[in-house]
């Protein structure tokens, strides 16, 4: 039973399997960054001899080892994640959810420098500090996503791994380490709708990738297959395609289904 949860950096030290090998772009990540600031948690249907693990963290979580060992009713607290999983998990999954959605998801790792893009001197763009937490709280609830794998707005702004275009002491665009691991950074960028298209975007981005690099690390890019101005913005930004994966949008827990209904939508 997948039902006890741990806070923390980890699950107990001991032998195990590697549940989530170090060193991997994009969503790979995760567990590394949730060992490293302690934002997250882990669930384990036995911490002292577990079988199946999941590790959490911003709205995304991760499920490994046997299903099993997993009963639907455990994984609860899955509701509204997006998960991504071992297609052994599936039918497990299937039966948790009321809806299990796949969604295709792209990796790119940056290989090449982009051009230099020049902006206004009005634009003033700096990595953020503490006392910048207010500015990322003013970009309001539709970004609010940006800072959950720091706890919040102040615990990026003072992470130190995020940098910003700034307007007469208003933010209008960042970029941030989104999951933080041994090997690579993976990054999220936003800008206000209304000040898209002036290349702000491509000039944080720049910045963090230097930040990133500097750190003896390499910067990684995940999005939707279907999301095209991230993948323009990517590629712009010198990121190159390497791994393509499904996870899965999953809803409110469901009632147990009838035998042979999984639940798991094949057409989006």
């Amino acid at each position: 039973m997948l039902v006890e949860r741990l806070h923390g950096a980890a699950l107990p030290a001991g032998p195990r399997p590697p549940w989530f090998p170090a060193g991997r772009p994009g969503l790979g990540a995760l567990p590394e960054h949730v060992a490293l600031t302690g934002h997250g948690s882990w669930w384990a249907d036995d911490p002292s001899g577990p079988r199946a693990v999941a590790v959490s963290c911003a709205g995304h979580a991760i499920l490994a080892g046997d299903p099993r060992s997993t009963d639907p009713g455990d994984l609860r607290f899955l509701a509204g994640h997006y998960v991504a999983a071992p297609d052994r998990f599936l039918p497990v999954l299937g039966a948790a959810f009321h809806r299990v959605v796949p969604w295709e998801r792209m990796i790119r790792v940056r290989r090449d420098p982009s051009p230099v893009v020049r902006l206004g001197p009005e634009i003033s763009v700096r990595r953020l500090l503490p006392r910048d937490a207010r500015a990322l709280r003013t970009l309001g609830p539709d970004m609010a996503w940006l800072s959950a794998g720091w706890g919040g707005p102040a615990g990026l702004a003072a992470s130190g791994r995020c940098w910003g275009a700034f307007c007469d002491g208003a933010l209008l665009s960042l970029a941030c380490s989104f999951f933080v691991g041994s090997r690579y950074e993976d990054i999220a960028v936003a800008t206000l709708p209304e000040e898209r298209g002036r290349g702000l975007a491509s000039v944080c981005v720049q910045a963090l990738c230097k930040d990133v690099t500097a750190r003896g690390r390499i910067p990684s890019w995940t999005c939707s297959r279907d999301n095209h101005p991230s993948r323009r913005l990517a590629a712009k930004t010198g990121f190159q395609l390497v791994h393509e994966f499904v996870h899965y949008a999953v809803g409110l827990p469901a009632a147990r289904p009838p035998a042979g209904d999984s639940r798991i939508l094949k057409d989006v």
